[in-house]
């Protein structure tokens, strides 16, 4: 019964990838086909969120893929098909955003959250720097309650023996 019901489960996860389609486009020359092949790469699919078009199986992948293909067959430019692609999905449709003021964070913000960091550690080292003692040594009444706590701890240990 648990084989079964595991074959099963194996089976359903299996059924996504049984109705993607292959692409089966036919180009005239090897770099369309590598033109195709870096497009459904570098392009995201607009459903999938964060997959690209080749990994993709959602109906507007489809359309996507067979419209790039459309596109590279009337020997459009790569910045005509990324233009086209733009205009049509927005940004999004890139997983590398062009630097704009809507996407500053998106480019600066790690970078910018990188020397936030770094100027807080300084901070925190420094005022740690600051407040320890120049000399590094203990005060005249700190150093005679160490020798007493020293010489105490030394006696108790020996009437212990």
């Amino acid at each position: 019964m648990i084989k079964q019901f595991l074959a099963l489960f194996a089976l359903a996860g299996c059924i996504n990838y049984a109705h993607a389609g292959i692409d089966t486009y036919e180009f005239k020359t090897p770099q369309e086909h590598d033109r195709y092949n870096h497009f459904v790469e570098v392009l995201r699919c607009p459903k999938c969120k964060n997959q690209n078009l080749a990994g993709s199986g959602a109906p507007i992948a489809v359309d996507l893929k067979r419209e790039l293909y459309r596109l590279i067959q009337e020997q459009q430019s790569d910045h005509d098909i990324e233009k086209f692609m733009v205009d049509r999905y927005g940004d999004f449709v890139l997983y590398d955003p062009p630097v704009q003021k809507n996407t500053y964070v998106l480019w600066y913000g790690p970078v910018a959250m990188i020397i936030f960091g770094l100027f807080i550690l300084f901070l925190i080292v420094w005022r740690r720097s600051k407040n320890t003692n120049v000399s590094g040594g203990l005060t005249d009444g700190e150093q005679e309650r160490f020798e007493t706590f020293i010489k105490q701890a030394d006696l108790n240990q020996f009437n212990k023996k």
